[in-house]
């Protein structure tokens, strides 16, 4: 099974739940830093994580001893930035080392500048409700762009922008812990029309920045998450069915064409249209070199309004209790490619599994093994079509904090004993090494 030559295997990974250094060298807090307590299983945190800020060395060696082609980072905006308009040293160095580690290890560095932890002066502002928000956010890009990118070619803008705002202001699951559930119909639409514009709006002016500074010709995305529903057969009328649920005209944020049409298409659901000038438009749309999206399952299990008798008892489930659904990456693919004509590149796809360390010193990972391999299988029948797929970034490269979930879900190709930060790369991450070595299943 062989994919493209200079197909991108890779890895993933985020600032907050790996680095720890929580207020070293002049990193102000954020808002997982500033309000988890009391949200986090076990009372936990991201304060030490897999203590990465000082292991990235160690890190970086593993990454090629996996034999990756890219490896998936996010910064930190409270790490780099201390105010709107003031650089952090110190935390734009350690960015510039990493960066530097990975291309010594002939590793591409893909960097994500948006993955959760908003700086706690951005919250204080109103977080995304500012209107300040993207012009604040337009002005780090800059920071970034500046220093990284003679180096760095591949950016993301922002990450799952359906789970931060739907988890942090929707559920009040993640930070910062808002709930708009309760709210009146005509004020949950108008906070969260507010939130969606100024996130967009900080994604086109991240891309105007990125276009107009980068020292290298950049490669720009967004790693976006969505509903995805598989036909129940292969029919004509059965692939419409799911492509209309999964792109539904009445769209709302945790489906990819709430996010996506204006970005891509430079229309927004009609819901939407009242909270969104011409001018905004203009900017929140800007040409993008490919479409990343993160998927690990199918939703045709969701149970958020009600029982589904699609659910079957005992079902093949991971450790966070989500349905193992092998050919979410194909339809996906698929639907994507044809609705917004970009190449695609899977930007997280992995599963949380029941990990530790056994008698014999080693982790074995069976379970993760076959899963990767059935979805990977799917994504190869997406490149036999010709669907134009670049890479296949794992999630995660480690074990790491799992937001509310605390430590307990293990993503990770590589074991972190988090007392003593020993890494212990499991079964998975030798098979996967020899996928990449052999550019696809042998």
């Amino acid at each position: 099974m062989s994919f493209p030559k200079n197909f991108l295997w890779g890895a993933a990974s985020a600032a907050y739940q790996i680095e720890g250094a929580y207020d070293e060298d002049g990193k102000v807090p954020g808002i997982w830093d500033a309000l988890s307590a009391g949200h986090v299983k076990h009372g936990e945190n991201g304060n030490v994580a897999c203590d990465h800020y000082h292991h990235y060395k160690e890190d970086v060696a593993l990454l090629k001893k996996l034999g990756v082609k890219a490896y998936r980072l996010s910064v930190s905006w409270p790490r780099v930035m201390s105010g709107p308009d003031t650089v952090n040293p110190k935390g734009l160095e350690f960015y510039s080392k990493l960066v530097d580690e990975l291309k010594a290890a002939g590793i591409e560095p893909m960097v994500t500048i948006f993955h959760w932890n908003l700086p706690m002066w951005a919250h204080e502002k109103g977080g995304w409700y500012s209107e300040e928000i993207s012009d604040d956010f337009a002005n780090y890009v800059r920071v970034l762009s500046d220093a990284l990118s003679d180096r760095v070619r591949y950016w993301f803008t922002v990450n799952e922008p359906a789970s931060f705002v739907g988890s942090g202001y929707f559920t009040g699951m993640h930070a910062p812990f808002e709930s708009l559930m309760q709210a009146q119909p005509a004020e949950m639409m108008t906070k969260l029309a507010a939130l969606t514009k100024n996130v967009l709006l900080a994604h086109g002016k991240a891309v105007r920045v990125l276009r107009s500074r980068a020292k290298q010709s950049p490669q720009i995305g967004m790693a976006l998450n969505g509903s995805v529903y598989l036909p129940q057969s292969e029919s004509t009328a059965d692939v419409e069915t799911a492509r209309a649920l999964t792109f539904p005209e009445q769209a709302f944020f945790p489906h990819f064409n709430w996010w996506a049409d204006p970005a891509v298409l430079g229309r927004v659901p009609a819901v939407l249209q009242p909270f969104f000038t011409a001018e905004e438009l203009k900017i929140v749309c800007q040409p993008l070199d490919f479409f990343g999206f993160n998927c690990y399952n199918s939703s045709d299990y969701d149970e958020y309004t009600g029982p589904n008798p699609a659910v079957k008892p005992g079902m093949a489930r991971t450790a966070m209790e989500w349905p193992i659904t092998p050919d979410a990456l194909y339809w996906a693919a698929r639907f994507l490619t044809e609705r917004y004509h970009l190449p695609v590149m899977v930007t997280e796809n992995g599963m949380a599994n029941i990990d530790f360390v056994m008698s014999d010193g080693a982790v074995h990972d069976p379970q993760r093994i076959d899963f990767i391999k059935r979805y990977l299988t799917g994504l190869q029948r997406a490149v036999e079509e010709n669907i134009p797929v670049i890479g296949y970034l794992y999630w995660s490269i480690m074990d790491n904090f799992e937001w509310a979930e605390g430590y307990d879900k293990r993503f990770g190709l590589i074991y972190v004993d988090y007392q003593t930060q020993q890494r212990i790369p499991k079964d998975s991450f030798y098979w996967y090494a020899d996928v990449i070595k052999n550019n696809g299943l042998s």
